[in-house]
């Protein structure tokens, strides 16, 4: 299977547990890797047998900046299954990360794969 990805996606959202980030957006920086066979618009050098990632940016930013979760496991989940949902991808994989979030730590995140490669 093939991989298309999105590197370094910059989204600000409410997320977070403390009075402070309810009240204050952040930056979330997300990388997403999703598995879609390019053989067909390989083949046919045709955008309609691709994966729209220029669609799914839009989706994703769209959702993140519309959210305010406390957890970003609750949001990470939550993008996986929009994409998996609105998508033809079998198999997601995501990074998130909420820099900041340690004041010792340049990155803090969580790393998660759904579905089936």
């Amino acid at each position: 299977m093939d991989i298309i990805f999105l590197g370094g996606l910059e989204v600000e959202t409410i997320i977070g547990i403390y009075d402070w980030e309810r009240k204050k957006k952040q930056t979330v920086v997300l990388d997403i890797e999703m598995a879609f066979d390019i053989k067909k618009a390989a083949e046919s050098d045709d955008i309609n047998q691709t994966l729209d990632y220029k669609a799914v940016t839009e989706r994703v930013v769209s959702f993140v900046e519309k959210s305010e979760f406390f957890l970003v496991e609750k949001l990470i989940e939550e993008i996986a299954a929009v994409l998996r949902t609105e998508f033809p991808i079998p198999w997601v994989r995501i990074v998130l990360n909420k820099r900041g979030a340690i004041t010792r730590a340049k990155d803090v995140g969580i790393i998660i794969e759904r579905g089936e490669k």
